[in-house]
């Protein structure tokens, strides 16, 4: 069985970018990622393992550019650390269960958790509901 944490296992079954954001932490550019602003209903997955993220009910417009939800499907589907990177403090949000990167959280979202999950399409898939 592989390890779903190993990057290389990742390089040949994603684009670049995916590649980029997921495996070294890049952030693709406000505006132009795929989901920023799709209304499909469905659950978003990490687009490296299928995992399970978020819903579309969750998801919302925060007008920054990136898809945004105010909260995970469940909070064991992901890790949160420190990101000092940039000269900026932020939290990271990575996947649980095979470490790619998604994006980052912060504490301006919308009731009722006030959080703001600001997430990369390149790490995300939707599947969408019939």
């Amino acid at each position: 069985m592989e390890d779903p944490r190993d990057d290389e296992q990742y390089r040949g079954r994603l684009t670049p970018e995916q590649f980029e954001v997921t495996r070294n932490k890049a952030t693709e550019r406000p505006f132009t990622g795929k989901y920023w602003d799709t209304k499909d209903v469905g659950t978003y997955l990490c687009v490296c393992c299928g995992e399970e993220i978020f819903s579309s009910e969750a998801k919302y417009d925060s007008f920054c550019g990136w898809p945004s939800f105010y909260q995970v499907l469940d909070n064991q589907k992901i890790d949160a650390e420190l990101d000092t990177s940039l000269g900026m403090t932020r939290t990271e949000v990575m996947c649980n269960h095979c470490g790619a990167h998604l994006g980052h959280v912060f504490p301006d979202g919308p009731k009722p958790t006030g959080l703001r999950y600001c997430i990369n399409s390149a790490s995300i898939d939707l599947k969408v509901d019939n």
